[in-house]
C-alpha cells in the first residue's frame, strides 16, 4: 500500500479556488440573470459587488508593476510577493463574481451588456487563478513564457469587464457623453438612441421623437435600453415603451392616472418604487410632456407641434365617445355571470377594457406561478370577448395552446417567461385579429415563425433572448415585424 500524502498548503488552494470557479460559473450558465427580481436579502448581497469589484482589480494590475519592478537589480526582492498578490486577487475576483451574479440574477438585470460583463468576469478569475498557478509551478522557460502571456490576457479582459461594468452602471456611452463634438464627429460616434429600422413610430417629426425620447433617452435608457433591461423594460424606442417589462404595460395610452410609467417619476426619491433609479427627479415641465402625451393616447405618430411649449394641447382637444349605460349593461347580459364568476376564483385577473366595453382584458402576469393551464382553461366561457392576454411569468405550458387560440378577437397577447413552444405558437393561426405578440424568453425557434407569418394583422413579434436570432432565415412577411 503506497503511503498516504497530504497535499500541501498552495495545492489545497489551488484546488478550492478552481471549485469555486467552476461553482459560480455553474450558477452564472444555469441560471442566468433574467429580468426578473427575487428576494431582498439576494439583493443585498449581490449590491456588496460594487465594493468588491476594486478589490481584484487593483490587485491584478499592481502584478505587472511588481514583475517588471523585480526584473531590476534595486527590486528583484518584490519578485516572491507578485505570488501572493496573485493568490489574494484570485480569491477577490471569485468573490466579485459571486456577488455580480447575485446582483444581477435578483435585482431584475438582464441584456446583453449584464450578460457579457457576468462572464468577462468569470473568465478573469479563471485567468487569474491560472496566472496564480503558472507562477507558483511554472518554472521551465515555456511556463514562463505562458505566464506572461496569462498575466496579459487578464489584464486585457479584466479592462473590458470593467467598461462593460461602467456600461452597466453608467450607460452605454458613458466614455463618450461628454466627448468633444469635432472628436466625436471624427470618431463616428453617437451619443443617441438608434430607432429601430422600418419604425414608422418615432420618427423627428413626432411629438414622441421630438419631446418624449430625448426625455427617455437622458433618463432611463442607462437602465432600460437594449443591451441592459432591468426589469425586462426598455424605454430606447416607441415599440418597445409601450409593450412594456416584466409586470405588463407601463404605459396606457389616455390614462395617465392608470401608467404605472407616470406613477413613478412622480413618487418622492425616498420611495423604493421612484424611478430613476440613480434618484435624480425629472423635471416639472418633463413630467408634464410625458403626462400630457399620454393623456391623450401616447401615440408614436401625433405631429411634434400638437402639443404647446406651455403643455396645453395646440389641436383639439382629445374626447372620449359619450356611452350609453342602459346599452352596455345589455352588451354585458350574456357574460356577466361568468365574468363575476372567474373575477371571485382570480380577484384582478380579468376585467373590462373600458366602462363602454362588453371586451375583456385578461392579465394575470402577476399571479406567475400560481397562474397555469388549468386556471386558463376555466376561462373558456369567455374567450370569445377576451381582447388583450397578458400571461407573462406564469406556469403555462403548450397545454394552454387551445385554450388561447379560441380567443378569436384577440389582439394583444403576451406570454413571455412561459413554457410556450413552436407546437403551442403553431396553434395560434386562428387568431386572425392579433396585432401583437410577445414571445420574450421563451423556447420557440424560427419554426413558430411560419404560423405567425399568416396572421395578416400582426405587426409585432418580440422575440427577445428566445432561439430566434438576428442572422436566421425567416418568412419575408415577418422580416420588419420582428423585435429582438
Amino acid at each position: 500500500m503506497l503511503p498516504h500524502r497530504r497535499l500541501s498548503a498552495t495545492t489545497l488552494f489551488g484546488l478550492v479556488t478552481l471549485v469555486s470557479i467552476s461553482v459560480v460559473a455553474g450558477f452564472s450558465l444555469f441560471a442566468p440573470p433574467d429580468g426578473l427580481e427575487r428576494a431582498q436579502l439576494m439583493q443585498f448581497i449581490g449590491r456588496m459587488h460594487l465594493l468588491a469589484v476594486h478589490f481584484p482589480i487593483a490587485l491584478l494590475i499592481l502584478v505587472p508593476v511588481l514583475e517588471l519592478s523585480a526584473k531590476t537589480r534595486r527590486f528583484s526582492y518584490l519578485a516572491p510577493a507578485a505570488v501572493f498578490v496573485l493568490g489574494v486577487a484570485t480569491v477577490g475576483s471569485i468573490a466579485a463574481a459571486a456577488l455580480g451574479w447575485c446582483l444581477a440574477r435578483g435585482g431584475g438585470y438582464s441584456g446583453r451588456l449584464v450578460t457579457q460583463h457576468m462572464w468577462a468576469a468569470m473568465v478573469a478569475a479563471l485567468l487569474t487563478w491560472l496566472c496564480w498557478t503558472l507562477r507558483v509551478y511554472g518554472e521551465t522557460s515555456y511556463g514562463k513564457k505562458a505566464y506572461s502571456l496569462a498575466l496579459f490576457a487578464t489584464v486585457a479582459i479584466v479592462s473590458f469587464a470593467g467598461y462593460r461594468g461602467g456600461q452597466v452602471s453608467q450607460g452605454e456611452n458613458h466614455l463618450t457623453e461628454y466627448m468633444p463634438a469635432p472628436v466625436a464627429d471624427l470618431l463616428g460616434v453617437s451619443a443617441g438612441v438608434d430607432a429601430p429600422p422600418n419604425s414608422p413610430y418615432g420618427g423627428p417629426g413626432t411629438f414622441y421623437g421630438a419631446r418624449i425620447q430625448p426625455i427617455f433617452a437622458q433618463h432611463c435608457v442607462t437602465c432600460h435600453g437594449r443591451n441592459k433591461r432591468k426589469g425586462n423594460l426598455r424605454l430606447d424606442s416607441f415599440e418597445a415603451a409601450m409593450h412594456g417589462g416584466k409586470h405588463g404595460v407601463v404605459i396606457k395610452g389616455g390614462d395617465s392616472k392608470r401608467s404605472e410609467l407616470l406613477r413613478r417619476i412622480m413618487l418622492t426619491p425616498s420611495d423604493a418604487d421612484f424611478m430613476p433609479a440613480e434618484r435624480r427627479p425629472l423635471s416639472e415641465p418633463e413630467i408634464k410632456l410625458i403626462d400630457q402625451w399620454i393623456s391623450m393616447g401616447a401615440s408614436g405618430t401625433m405631429p411634434s407641434d400638437s402639443v404647446s411649449s406651455s403643455g396645453a394641447a395646440a389641436v383639439a382637444v382629445v374626447t372620449f365617445p359619450d356611452f350609453d349605460p342602459a346599452a352596455v349593461t345589455r352588451q354585458r347580459a350574456e357574460i356577466a355571470g361568468a365574468v363575476a364568476q372567474f373575477q371571485q376564483r382570480f380577484p384582478n385577473v380579468l376585467d373590462y377594457q373600458s366602462r363602454g366595453s362588453s371586451d375583456l382584458v385578461l392579465n394575470a402576469a402577476w399571479m406567475q406561478s400560481k397562474f397555469g393551464d388549468n386556471e386558463l382553461n376555466a376561462l373558456s366561457a369567455l374567450s370569445d370577448h377576451v381582447v388583450s392576454a397578458d400571461l407573462s411569468n406564469t406556469s403555462i405550458t403548450d397545454k394552454s395552446a387551445a385554450a388561447i387560440a379560441a380567443m378569436k378577437h384577440l389582439r394583444i397577447l403576451r406570454v413571455m417567461h412561459t413554457h410556450i413552444t413552436d407546437t403551442g405558437v403553431q396553434s395560434f393561426e386562428s387568431l386572425q385579429e392579433l396585432e401583437s405578440v410577445s414571445l420574450f424568453n421563451t423556447q420557440v425557434t424560427p419554426r413558430a415563425l411560419t404560423t405567425l407569418a399568416r396572421l395578416p394583422k400582426l405587426q409585432h413579434i418580440y422575440v427577445g433572448e428566445t432561439r430566434v436570432s438576428a442572422g436566421d432565415r425567416v418568412p419575408e412577411e415577418v422580416v420588419h415585424k420582428l423585435v429582438f
